[in-house]
């Protein structure tokens, strides 16, 4: 085997470098930066559906809520391949508030909030326990996503990416800025998916919280059924149905070129069409 050749850079420092097109930069150039883009990202796992299933929209509803959505997961499985990722939901949002009050920063209130996610992973893989339903973890499950399908399974993990302490400073407030919805996303565009689909409990996106809305104004509400990333963050909407950090990020990415967003509450049926391509509920892309 060749080895690398050592250069010994000239100057005082004395530093030795691998012999590459990177040896002795910063990394911080925007034209080095500019010239390490790839013609074309290898995908991983170009077949797998990543499907991320709200906590406080099903599951924190219980049975009647999840159990038609599992009884499609189930069905669905033998068709096409699927990531199931959890939501935290009521249980996470409670313990931020306690964090919050107790001056708690954003990195330990995002180590608080991911043992949510995961009991919401581990109560979906013991209830699909008997149908293929297997938890994986953040590590080295990942790369064997494509063979579990393929033995029949359905892999699930839970949504919170694993920033910890080292969460980002959110813009506004102390709540991690970075849950389970950027988790869904990120991993999805890490490993090259096929496609990433929401399930709420909403028919997609609103320009105000339905929820929030008087039954007697909700005609005025108007359903966006397709938008850009950057046409929603220009809109400047108070709320979203999604993680504002993902539209940023949606801007970036060189794989995942938009993600769909479905109510699976009311529309179980939905998940059907969204993994044929079918436009239902809000598609935002990049």
């Amino acid at each position: 085997m060749r080895m690398p050749k050592l250069i010994k850079e000239k100057g005082a420092t004395g530093r030795l470098h691998i012999d590459s097109h990177l040896m002795g930069e910063s990394l911080v150039s925007k034209k080095l930066l500019a010239r390490t883009e790839a013609k074309e990202y290898f995908r991983m796992h170009p077949d797998i559906n990543v499907i991320k299933i709200g906590g406080q929209s099903i599951m924190d509803r219980g049975a009647a809520a999840l159990f038609p959505i599992l009884d499609v997961l189930m069905e669905a499985k033998n068709k096409y391949k699927i990531l199931l990722m959890t939501g935290g939901g009521t249980r996470a949002r409670h313990v931020y508030s306690i964090g919050v009050e107790l001056g708690m920063p954003p990195g330990v209130l995002s180590k608080l909030g991911d043992k949510v996610s995961w009991q919401n992973a581990e109560m979906l893989a013991v209830l699909l326990s008997k149908h293929g339903g297997v938890k994986i973890g953040h590590g080295d499950n990942l790369e064997q996503l494509t063979m579990f399908c393929q033995l029949g399974y359905l892999p699930i993990t839970y949504g919170i990416p694993p920033y910890g302490f080292f969460e980002h400073p959110p813009e506004i407030g102390s709540i991690p800025p970075h849950r389970t919805d950027c988790g869904a996303f990120l991993l999805a565009e890490n490993i090259g998916a096929k496609r990433l689909i929401y399930l709420k409990d909403e028919k997609g996106l609103y320009d105000q919280d339905p929820k929030k809305v008087p039954a007697s104004k909700r005609n005025s509400l108007k359903f966006i059924k397709r938008i850009s990333a950057k046409a929603l963050l220009k809109k400047d909407l108070d709320d979203l149905i999604v993680e504002r950090p993902v539209l940023t990020l949606l801007q970036r990415t060189r794989c995942l070129r938009e993600f769909q967003i479905i109510d699976a509450l009311n529309h179980p049926e939905y998940i059907w069409d969204a993994l044929a391509g079918k436009h239902v509920g809000t598609i935002i892309h990049q």
